[in-house]
């Protein structure tokens, strides 16, 4: 299933995007998409039923409708840094031994064509198109990737926004340049695991101002999505509703030559990541 959240923002309803197309009203069905829903089999399984004779839900006009992030009220999300054996490369930085981990706070999140704000004073605004994978079974100690992946309620696309400067330059934690606000689109579709067989097989794309900037893998992921499930598991407990930002490929602004081409007011970016949907900002000053 492709799930989602339209409307203002904070006034979302649940949507269903079916197999041809159409969105779909659920409203009648759930009163949202958080991590309650994910954690009730029996909601879930309306919801496929639903799915499966969509003409039974009402059809929603999409024009000018605004898609919101495809989740509320969002537990934690954790991000794993240097996951990508290119991005590593391309700044210079060791394979690490074990995922790198740092949080984003869930009010970074906006929807997937809501404006990105630079910071005030900021000089190294950066893009990073991720996977987002969404928990959906309270995740503690687990032995094994595969048992791992059987506690993913879905997946989606996720912009990473980041500030070099603030991050890296600043000291501290790396939390400082990724907390601001407007820093996490997320969406615009939450896709029901049953619907991606591999999640080590999904292209990610990004583009700024039209031009092609990050075109990787997943397969190039250091720590797969599973094995990254289990190692968090082991340091924290996952909820339903919690989400993993899982790294970014190669082709950010902090790895290309000097002038990096940081991101500016006035730039769009777009990002897609294959079978999850489609994102698109412009960028403002804050």
């Amino acid at each position: 299933m492709k799930l989602l959240r339209v409307g203002t923002a904070g006034s979302e309803r649940p949507a269903l995007l079916d197999r041809n197309g159409t969105l779909r009203d659920l409203s009648g069905l759930v009163t949202d998409i958080d991590g309650e829903l994910l954690a009730d089999a029996s909601a879930l399984a309306r919801l496929r039923e639903a799915a499966q004779t969509p003409d039974v839900l009402p059809p929603l006009d999409a024009d000018g409708l605004r898609v919101g992030p495809p989740l509320g009220r969002i537990g934690k999300i954790v991000c794993i840094g240097l996951n990508y054996h290119d991005h590593a490369a391309e700044t210079g930085a060791a394979i690490p031994d074990e995922p790198i981990l740092f949080f984003k706070a869930p009010d970074t999140v906006v929807g997937p064509e809501d404006t990105v704000l630079v910071p005030r004073g900021s000089r190294k605004t950066d893009w990073e198109v991720e996977l987002a994978v969404v928990i959906g079974r309270t995740a503690r100690y687990l032995d094994s990737a595969e048992e791992a992946l059987g506690h993913v309620a879905g997946y989606a696309t996720s912009h990473d926004v980041s500030e070099r400067e603030f991050q890296i330059e600043r000291g501290g934690t790396w939390d400082k340049g990724k907390n601001c606000e407007t820093f996490n689109p997320l969406g615009p579709w939450l896709v029901t695991a049953d619907e991606v067989p591999d999640p080590q097989a999904l292209p990610l794309r990004l583009w700024v101002n039209g031009e092609l900037k990050q075109d990787g893998t997943t397969a190039e992921q250091i720590f797969p999505v599973g094995e990254v499930v289990r190692y968090l598991s082991h340091f924290m407990t996952l909820y339903p509703g919690d989400v993993i930002n899982t790294g970014t490929p190669a082709g950010v602004a902090m790895g290309r030559p000097e002038p990096k081409p940081y991101l500016r007011a006035g730039d769009v970016v777009e990002l897609e990541i294959e079978g999850l949907g489609r994102q698109r900002q412009e960028l403002k000053d804050a």
